[in-house]
């Protein structure tokens, strides 16, 4: 993106960053200014090679089945810093220090900083500043985080706990009104990526809230102001409906607490108002009065979706429960006031994208990096006193380029409403309180198994360590503020703990012990097929699902399984196959599956495949040989990068050849391209269906997938229990949680067998 880079390497230390200011976006906004650059991340990955068996016996016991090699590979990110203005010249000072060869001449900017900085900026940068326009910055931002940050939106309910309600992002995000609240009002239909127009605003905005709040209070900072409101008693200053008709006016259907005046007992009353009343009466007053004119605009131009940004909101609680009250009440709850986890950082956004056009960054799919995020109302500039001392930096969002597109799976039933995560930890607090608490104990485990994944490294343990202390500074961060990055999840933990392990350079932990289980789970894959297919066909199909349940128990992210895994290297197949529950499962639908089987065979199969060795070797692969005898065509997705054991595709890719060696089933079919090896786009241990590499979405339509199979606790009951697909579904999984297993009604090594038809 732009110039070329170049800085110093490191060896398996933390994720080595050269900073590039290629491109680079200024905002300033009231008291902040926001900055947002594009580097260049140096990291390391494991990549698997299938070794050269020519003239080998390829069976000697002793061999693995592909080598590992860690290789260093350069990918992009997005940072975006939020300063204070009092630290303009500690800002200046950063971007200065992370120009490294770029040939960047130019540095974009927007908003007031633009004007006001403009010659401190182009002095001590050498570089030109060029001034972009604020509204074509704000919205190029805000449609930026709609489309990439997932749980980007929520809405403010006062009496929820916590009050932050996050909204899934609408496949298409358009039209919309954005509302901007600087020192006026503006207001924007927005209808494409490029097409939108102001319709209308005000006066009367955050300036003037702070105007007059200063000729009201004598306070002169506008966060002061707002602490004065969250103190304050409006009614003492407002006159109500009930003080003018001694309760509610029935004929107009108005409760008697509504603001019939604002300020209107100050005309009145002979005494002295504080200062917090004042200024949480003129709050409210600034607040209703945006509110209800956003609420008319919306109404005419037929839009229910309206989102709130600008300097005014600044995630204050009073502000945003003011405005969602004031649209609720004049539409009836027809319209929706929508609040942004990133608002502040919209216009440094635009900006950045509007000087980095001819790269064209919005081909890309983005991804929020939680490890370098900072999360929303996770700091401020009173909370961080060393960092502010340092550079007044408080506020941190990283975005990290993802290598392919993501788009929707064409087979969700309803895309707008579709959910992945089947329970909201930041609703449930009984269940937040236990995974919590179970990622923080597991994390011992993680730091030892990431240092066995480096023998020949002699940082590893030091990185470890820091890797640890990252983690589980963001799990306290999200006992405290379980908002922090959206809806909290129990994927989100997961994602959150794969980001920082690959921040300390720890890309694939379970590279080893993936290498070795399929290693040994292909030795056994001839003796696995040769018994089923001396089945007679209805005990064949059990024996099929009970081998994908079985294969699915070798999961090494449980912690009940990978006590038994360490401590009986002798546990195998056969073993986990006993571990089961006997049916009837505790979901249970064999019965109208094999039904299914008995009539005409689905035209293709898309199959998500979970973890390495056992499950996708001995469970998957004899499941999808069954599927192709029977003329279906099959599409094996798997994660294109590494979480805990799942299988990646580049190990899919390995796996396949060698099963195909073995079996001309499986020969056949890759080689007629009946069989087809597909990567995710995903690095999750859950799945996300919301966002699929957009190569896979387009061979699902070809091919005209009438079958989704999810296996594993992650996928299909973590993520997807609740997805609804328009072709039949089957979720399977084995549930390796006691207190997940209790709570489902069930005990360890419960069977989740779903087949879902969609309703006609």
């Amino acid at each position: 993106m732009g110039s070329s880079v170049s800085g110093s390497s490191s060896s398996l230390g933390e994720t080595c960053q050269n900073d590039a200011l290629v491109d680079a976006g200024l905002e300033d906004g009231g008291s902040l200014t926001k900055l947002a650059y594009y580097s260049t991340v140096q990291h390391k990955v494991a990549k698997v090679r299938s070794f050269d068996y020519s003239g080998k016996d390829t069976e000697q016991d002793h061999e693995p089945p592909y080598e590992i090699s860690v290789q260093e590979e350069v990918t992009a990110r997005l940072h975006f810093v939020k300063f204070e203005n009092t630290y303009i010249e500690a800002c200046l000072d950063f971007i200065k220090d992370h120009l490294v060869n770029t040939e960047t001449k130019v540095i974009q900017a927007t908003g007031g900083g633009a004007y006001k900085f403009k010659d401190l900026i182009e002095e001590k940068l050498q570089l030109k500043v060029d001034k972009e326009d604020v509204m074509t910055c704000l919205i190029k931002g805000c449609n930026f985080v709609l489309k990439n940050i997932p749980h980007e939106a929520f809405v403010y309910q006062k009496d929820s706990d916590p009050e932050f309600r996050f909204q899934t992002n609408h496949p298409n995000i358009f039209p919309y009104l954005l509302v901007n609240i600087g020192s006026g009002v503006s207001i924007v239909k927005v209808e494409t990526e490029d097409r939108f127009e102001w319709i209308g605003g005000s006066s009367i905005g955050g300036g003037t809230f702070w105007g007059l709040g200063a000729l009201l209070t004598k306070t002169k900072k506008f966060d002061e102001l707002l602490q004065l409101a969250s103190r304050g008693q409006h009614t003492n200053v407002d006159m109500l409906v009930q003080d003018i008709y001694g309760g509610a006016h029935e004929t107009l259907g108005l409760s008697g607490n509504l603001i019939a005046s604002s300020f209107g007992k100050s005309a009145t009353a002979d005494q002295e108002f504080s200062k917090e009343d004042m200024a949480k009466s003129l709050l409210h007053m600034i607040s209703n009065d945006i509110g209800q004119l956003a609420c008319l605009y919306a109404r005419l131009h037929c839009l229910d979706r309206v989102y709130f940004g600008g300097f005014f909101i600044r995630g204050h609680p009073v502000t945003m429960r003011t405005i969602t009250y004031s649209i609720n009440f004049f539409s009836k709850g027809e319209v929706q006031a929508l609040f942004l986890r990133h608002e502040g950082y919209l216009g440094a956004i635009g900006a950045f994208l509007k000087g980095a056009e001819q790269d064209n960054p919005n081909q890309y799919s983005w991804g929020e990096n939680y490890a370098g995020s900072s999360g929303l109302m996770s700091s401020s500039p009173e909370l961080c006193p060393t960092q502010r001392a340092r550079s007044g930096t408080f506020d941190l969002l990283e975005m990290d380029r993802l290598e392919r597109p993501l788009v929707n799976l064409p087979l969700l039933l309803d895309p707008s409403s579709y959910v992945p995560d089947t329970v909201d930890l930041t609703d449930d607090a009984l269940a937040r309180k236990y995974w919590l608490t179970c990622f923080e104990e597991a994390l011992d485990g993680v730091v030892k198994r990431a240092v066995a994944s480096q023998p020949g490294s002699v940082d590893a343990a030091e990185r470890a360590e820091k890797f640890r202390q990252k983690y589980w500074n963001k799990l306290q961060t999200l006992r405290h503020q379980p908002f922090a990055y959206g809806t909290l999840t129990v994927r989100s933990l997961l994602d959150t703990r794969e980001h920082c392990l690959n921040e300390f350079n720890f890309p694939d932990p379970y590279s080893k012990v993936k290498q070795k289980d399929n290693g040994v789970a292909l030795k056994c894959f001839q003796r696995v097929v040769s018994a089923l297919d001396a089945l007679d066909w209805e005990e064949r199909q059990l024996a099929l699902v009970k081998g994908l349940l079985a294969g699915n128990v070798f999961d090494w992210g449980a912690k009940a399984v990978s006590d038994v895994l360490e401590s009986d290297p002798q546990f195998g197949f056969e073993e986990a196959k006993k571990k089961l529950q006997e049916r009837p499962w505790l979901v249970d639908s064999y019965s109208k599956w094999l039904q299914r089987l008995k009539g005409p065979p689905h035209k293709c199969a898309l199959i998500f495949a979970d973890n390495s060795g056992v499950d996708v070797i001995l469970g998957v692969f004899p499941f999808v040989r069954e599927l192709l005898s029977r003329g279906t065509e099959v599409i094996l997705a798997c994660n294109s990068g590494p979480a805990l054991n799942d299988v990646t595709y580049s190990e899919s890719l390995i796996v396949a050849e060698r099963i195909a060696a073995m079996d001309p089933v499986i020969h056949s079919a890759l080689r007629e391209e009946r069989l087809l090896l597909v990567q995710t786009g995903s690095s999750s241990p859950c799945l996300d269906l919301s966002r699929l590499d957009k190569g896979l979405a387009v061979l699902v339509r070809e091919r005209g997938a009438d079958l989704v199979v999810i296996e594993g606790m992650g996928r299909a009951v973590h993520t997807n229990y609740h997805a609804a697909l328009c072709c039949e579904s089957l979720k399977l999984a084995v549930i390796k949680n006691s207190w997940l297993a209790e709570r489902l009604g069930g005990q360890l090594f419960s069977v989740i067998f779903k087949y879902e038809v969609p309703a006609e």
